[in-house]
């Protein structure tokens, strides 16, 4: 016995029971006219005889002509064209009939209430089952729209090939999905290279700060001003790359959002960004000076009204402490030996007592040692290591990463040395430090000069070397 398929029963209309048939799908017809009233471009088909056979609803919206005015005319003419310009229209939109290819003309429809808009059309051939021509569409949109969304294009063709900004197109997952040519030269690495990985693959430092800020785009929008991050890039192999410094990198954001979502719906990120290293660094070097140039002068103010020129010199040591350095150490000369005078700041239970006149046990070749007999400037630094016993061995506190001795000068003689330390949280002392160090160390010089004089004491021999100057 063969199977019979199941058929749900419904009542009918007689009080009987009737069978129910599925839904009937749509037709050809039905989704054709859905598919071009959900089209965002206006767009109306003509057939062999330019007469009107479809109209779609943004049509509709621009020109005012509903679908049921519009389709069946034959041709645009004292509607939808002008009379005088009807023949030159319809002529140049059944061109596509006669020559292969797309067509995109210019020219002006009329409006249902009478006005004129200025459309730009793209008409194609539509094609019957035989293959021969059977009419054309015509997709059209107002001129200024079509101007604006070529414009956009061409911007964002230009943004991602020659521009001076980078530019980096931020996923919502916070990886490059667009880089342009400055971004990849930025990076020091091909376009490529950076799609779809994460931001820590190209950077070291700043990471944090970046996607910080990519986030709050995410979530609150385009942030008012730019902003200016610092980041330590990563050394890739596969391109050529500058040694790993610290850039600067002036950064906007806009948060991208998809046009065609009901409502807004974050696609990523564009980053923006131009690097001002060098600027950055010139204006902390001007407000360097200025600050420096501040605290001298506030130091000899402060050194002119001291009675003693010890507690001058001491002065000058304290001022110099301020966004230099954390330990400061004055020692004189006695001999061929050194012997602690001051110290800044004060009150540090390493330093020796001045008062002892006790040579600093300083080891061989200390850059104290070097300073004082060679009568210049002298760095030193742990080398990436802050060890106890690195600074230990050299009679400096605990956690002193770096340090600079500058020799004390006047009168060409060699009184002393003064030591600036710092510790691993600050950076290496470089040129200008040096510079700023020996500024220091002419004043303290002339007040301890001073002082040894007031008093009358033992001119203090140097080494060998201050002999010979």
């Amino acid at each position: 016995m063969s199977a019979q398929p199941d058929t749900h029963s419904e009542p009918t209309a007689d009080g009987g029971e009737g069978t129910s048939a599925a839904p009937e799908a749509p037709d050809g017809s039905c989704l054709l006219a859905a598919l071009l009233d959900g089209m965002d471009a206006a767009l109306f088909a003509l057939d062999g005889d330019a007469v009107v056979t479809h109209w779609n609803r943004e049509a509709e919206r621009m020109l005012g002509w509903s679908q049921e005015e519009a389709v069946g005319r034959r041709g645009l003419s004292g509607w939808a064209v002008r009379p005088a310009d009807a023949a030159d229209v319809e002529e140049r939109l059944l061109a596509p009939m006669r020559v292969p290819g797309r067509q995109v003309h210019e020219f002006a429809l009329v409006t249902k209430d009478g006005g004129r808009v200025l459309v730009r059309t793209q008409s194609s051939v539509v094609r019957d089952a035989a293959g021969e021509p059977a009419g054309v569409y015509c997709a059209f949109s107002e001129v200024h729209t079509q101007i604006d969304l070529e414009r956009s294009v061409a911007l964002s063709e230009a943004l991602f090939d020659d521009a001076s900004w980078g530019v980096v197109l931020i996923d919502a997952d916070l990886r490059p999905a667009v880089v342009n040519q400055h971004a990849a030269r930025a990076f020091g690495v091909r376009r490529s290279t950076l799609l779809g990985r994460p931001l820590g693959d190209a950077l070291s430092n700043g990471l944090e700060e970046l996607e910080s800020a990519l986030q709050h785009v995410l979530a609150e929008g385009t942030p008012p001003a730019p902003a200016d991050l610092w980041v330590t890039l990563r050394p890739h192999g596969d391109g050529p790359v500058d040694p790993p410094l610290r850039r600067c990198w002036r950064s906007g954001f806009l948060r991208l959002s998809s046009p065609l979502a009901e409502e807004p719906v974050p696609l990523g990120v564009a980053w923006l960004f131009h690097d001002v290293t060098e600027t950055k660094l010139a204006e902390q070097q001007a407000a360097r000076l200025r600050f420096r140039d501040s605290q001298l002068h506030r130091a000899a103010r402060a050194a002119a009204e001291c009675e003693d020129p010890m507690e001058a010199a001491v002065a000058h040591l304290d001022f110099a402490l301020a966004g230099y350095a954390d330990h400061a150490l004055l020692d004189l000369a006695a001999g061929a030996r050194l012997v602690r005078t001051a110290h800044a700041p004060g009150g540090s239970a390493w330093h020796p007592t001045p008062e002892s006149g006790l040579p600093v046990p300083y080891m061989a070749n200390h850059p104290a040692l070097q300073a004082f007999e060679h009568g210049g400037p002298v760095r030193a630094g742990a080398g990436g290591s802050t060890s106890p016993e690195w600074a230990a061995a050299r009679s400096w506190p605990e956690g002193t990463a770096y340090g600079l001795c500058a020799a004390l000068r006047s009168r060409g003689r060699t009184l002393g040395v003064v030591t600036f330390l710092r510790g691993p949280a600050r950076r290496n002392f470089d040129r200008a430090d040096t510079v700023y160090a020996q500024d220091i160390a002419v004043r303290i010089a002339a007040s301890v000069d001073l002082a040894q004089a007031v008093r009358g004491e033992r001119r203090p021999r140097g080494g060998p070397a201050a002999q010979s100057r």
